[in-house]
């Protein structure tokens, strides 16, 4: 595919090597103008390593269905009413929508705490005394090849481990299971879950209070394992918005990128082993948090902020940004710049 770089702040794009490109002095980066949205800038680069890994195997479709993902991000420029400040919302772009695409998937992250912020209101309404807890369950690493079938029976584990006593004042949950690649041996996977705990106060005093290590025994047990695995548990400081925004951050990737790309015969296995499977649920009054009636689509990527959408007119106006592989950065040319006419 080739580069497009902007010849002004519309929309009007033409092939990068059309132009004079040594003289860069006007280049502005999307980081530089848009602070906030910097984040671009490394998931792109690292969707970008991802499809070069993926070409010549099985996956060569999602290598180039990836390497298109977000070349070209097309923002509205506005105004903030309140504080005067020039501001860039993004209005355009094409998603590959491929599941372990790091650009894609960083958006889904987004659009799953816009989501949980548009429910805060309510849940805060209907329990004004309940906290969170950030809850890790771990087991012991299997092979790679045998993931999926280990995935399995973490899940059953956790409802026999949602129906015990001591987990009764839970009120409602959020669970993202993660996977790493094992240090030492590079054909083994460490599956876990980080869990979100909407809790009653209770939770933390009197016959309720649950120490860690007993929460190791009950999860070994659900496990049926021979060893008392790792449980991390501790109480989300802040308040209820900031707290639970910060851990669901936690909650990015259900891989992280420089996992898969630096161990590719790991990473084609672990593609091939969770084909299809969920790596997000909830329960309890947090049980719909996630559910949405409309398909997953480029604007539902684009639009998870909350923010109101430009009006037609006011959307007919663009800053462009396309993808430099060699500055691993999005830039764009302003009006003026070598090689373009005014």
């Amino acid at each position: 595919m080739s580069n497009f770089i902007v010849r002004s702040s519309y929309s009007i794009c033409e092939p990068l090597n059309s132009v004079n490109t040594k003289d860069r002095s006007n280049d502005i980066s999307l980081s530089e103008m848009s602070p906030k949205d910097a984040k671009f800038d490394k998931m792109k680069g690292a969707s970008e390593l991802l499809s070069e890994v993926l070409l010549g195997t099985d996956f060569d479709k999602w290598s180039e269905r990836i390497s298109s993902c977000a070349d070209i991000l097309k923002y509205y420029p506005h105004i903030d009413k309140e504080t005067g400040e020039f501001l860039i919302k993004l209005v355009e772009v094409y998603f590959c929508h491929c599941r372990h695409c790091p650009v894609c998937d960083g958006r889904r992250s987004l659009r799953h705490m816009a989501m949980f912020r548009k429910s805060l209101p309510k849940i805060l309404n209907d329990y004004p005394k309940a906290r969170w807890v950030f809850m890790s369950l771990t087991v012991p690493n299997v092979p790679v090849d045998s993931l999926r079938d280990e995935l399995r029976l973490m899940s059953k584990a956790w409802n026999k481990f949602a129906k015990r006593k001591e987990f009764k004042p839970v009120k409602g949950w959020i669970r993202k299971t993660e996977v790493t690649c094992e240090a030492k041996r590079k054909d083994y996977a460490h599956p876990h879950f980080h869990c979100f705990l909407m809790v009653s106060s209770s939770w933390f005093r009197g016959d309720n209070y649950t120490r860690q290590s007993r929460w190791s025994e009950i999860w070994g047990e659900c496990m049926k394992l021979d060893t008392t695995p790792i449980v991390d548990v501790r109480a989300v400081k802040g308040t209820p918005d900031t707290a639970a925004v910060e851990v669901l951050k936690a909650f990015n990737y259900s891989v992280k990128p420089e996992t898969l790309v630096n161990n590719r015969e790991w990473m084609l296995e672990y593609f091939n082993q969770v084909h299809y499977l969920k790596f997000i649920a909830s329960g309890g009054v947090l049980k719909n948090i996630f559910k949405s009636t409309e398909p997953e689509t480029d604007e539902s990527l684009i639009h998870v902020d909350g923010e109101s959408e430009p009006s037609d007119d006011d959307a007919k106006v663009r800053v462009v940004f396309n993808w430099r592989t060699r500055d691993k950065q999005y830039r764009r040319f302003k009006k003026g710049d070598s090689g373009f006419s005014s």
